[in-house]
């Protein structure tokens, strides 16, 4: 399989916090990309917070109310599907998705604090070692950067 899978363990800073920094790297590598969140809600709420975490910058971005998905660079939506062809796929909540095969990059994003997110990044660990993508778990540094701690791969890495 080519796609890589990372997984994103917060220790240091939430969310609304470290997902921009990793969406501008990801748009800045040229992927175009798809987050799937948990719910409506926490999609309406990623919304506003890529357009106002940071006064000087914003990433462009859009969901279903916006329409034309298939022109969003990042599309945010709470359903397992790719409306905007995205290459990358950004699971956030703990959320899976049925389709990973069908993306050259996918981000897990969880948060250390959360003893379920946890336990849903194991598991998903657990299924997509066993099905034989390439995975990385990385965990937040002191800065707020990311260093890579672990690997696995269909050889059984």
């Amino acid at each position: 399989m080519s796609t890589r899978v990372g997984f994103y363990h917060l220790t240091r800073s939430p969310l609304d916090k470290a997902l921009p920094k990793l969406l501008e790297r990801a748009r800045s590598a040229g992927h175009k990309v798809l987050i799937v969140a948990g719910s409506a809600e926490r999609v309406a709420f990623l919304d506003t917070m890529l357009w106002t975490y940071d006064p000087a910058s914003w990433l462009a971005h859009g969901t279903a109310k916006d329409g034309d998905a298939a022109l969003q660079p990042i599309f945010l939506t709470d359903k397992d599907e790719n409306p905007n062809g995205a290459d990358m796929l950004v699971l956030i909540d703990g959320v899976g998705a049925t389709k990973i095969d069908t993306f050259t990059r996918c981000a897990l994003v969880f948060d250390g604090n959360d003893g379920e997110a946890v336990d849903a990044a194991r598991a998903h660990w657990a299924e997509w070692k066993d099905q034989g993508f390439q995975l990385a778990y990385h965990q937040q540094t002191e800065q707020g950067g990311w260093e890579e701690k672990a690997t696995a791969n269909a050889a059984g890495g």
